[in-house]
């Protein structure tokens, strides 16, 4: 499989999982529920001008009653979300983060993503992962169990499909052949595949299948050591094929906060956030996930501002 790179060499970038689309009590700000369309759009079009090199949108189907209370139901359909934010923005890239490819037919991805693709003038990155409720695979997928396997194939049938217009898929989940996707994807050879997960085999999966690594963990300590296996699994498998490395950084405040920040937050000036990143630089990660915490849309966007315009360019992005 060939390398798709879009992060030029010795670059730094950074996005952003968006609010609203995906309200997970884990992470949901107050001021989400009663938002919408009008606030994610704003936000979406902030990040489109402060320099973010993507935006993010989240992957369920349904959450089952037993999850509810903590996941909430209220998750944003990726393809018709990306869809949407293509038309109302023009520069930053938009991802999955991430689409349980496991549960659709490669086919059936593969056409969404090229139509995204396309709508949006080759700006679409495939993140992909396997999933963990249970429920979904029961009703939609292959057996949970087997969800690692189906999620390889899957990976394999996607980017075929999103290079070849008549790929073939050797099997033995999802085989085909003589079966023509379009329209195709304004990038090539097709748009990169990042790989999410941080577990053993999902940083296998990511060194031998993805244009890059989309990781779970938040912690440090446990970074550098999946960079490193990651490394060394690239190595062995890809012949150190490049591969766009990502990183949590955590929750963020530019400039002294004016109320009680959430526990582990770091603020301060510019140059003490771009030092306090500058750890995932030097592991070698190119692609940084930024969270501000948030009374309101309005100090939300405030902060993606002032990120974008006093932080970013110390990264050297």
């Amino acid at each position: 499989m060939e390398t798709v790179s879009i992060i030029p060499e010795g670059k730094v970038v950074y996005g952003i999982q968006l609010p609203i689309q995906s309200q997970s009590t884990i992470y949901c700000e107050d001021w989400e529920p009663p938002s919408g369309p009008a606030e994610l759009g704003r936000i979406a079009r902030q990040a489109d001008e402060s320099g973010y090199f993507y935006i993010a949108v989240c992957d369920h189907t349904f959450i089952p009653r037993r999850l509810a209370a903590a996941m909430s139901t209220t998750w944003y359909d990726t393809v018709a979300t990306l869809g949407w934010l293509a038309g109302i923005t023009s520069r930053v890239r938009l991802m999955s983060h991430v689409y349980i490819a496991t549960l659709r037919h490669p086919l059936r991805a593969a056409k969404e993503f090229a139509t995204l693709d396309l709508l949006s003038g080759g700006r679409i990155i495939v993140g992909v992962g396997a999933g963990h409720v249970l429920e979904e695979f029961e009703f939609l997928g292959p057996e949970f169990l087997e969800r690692g396997k189906a999620l390889d194939e899957a990976i394999d049938g996607i980017a075929a499909a999103l290079t070849d217009e008549f790929p073939e898929l050797a099997g033995p989940r999802w085989p085909a052949t003589d079966l023509g996707i379009g329209p195709r994807p304004v990038q090539q050879p097709r748009p990169p595949i990042w790989v999410g997960g941080s577990s053993r085999p999902a940083l296998r999966r990511a060194a031998a299948r993805g244009d890059g690594w989309l990781p779970q963990t938040a912690k440090r300590s446990e970074l550098k050591t999946q960079v490193a296996e990651l490394r060394e699994l690239r190595q062995e498998l890809r012949g150190g094929a490049p591969i766009a490395i990502g990183a949590l950084a955590g929750t963020l405040h530019v400039g002294e906060p004016s109320w009680e920040l959430p526990k582990g937050t770091v603020s301060g000036s510019p140059d003490k956030i771009a030092e306090d990143l500058a750890e995932f630089v030097e592991l070698g990660c190119s692609h940084l996930q930024l969270r501000f915490p948030s009374r309101s849309v309005d100090e939300l966007c405030d902060q993606m501002a002032a990120f974008g315009e006093q932080v970013g360019p110390l990264l050297g992005s």
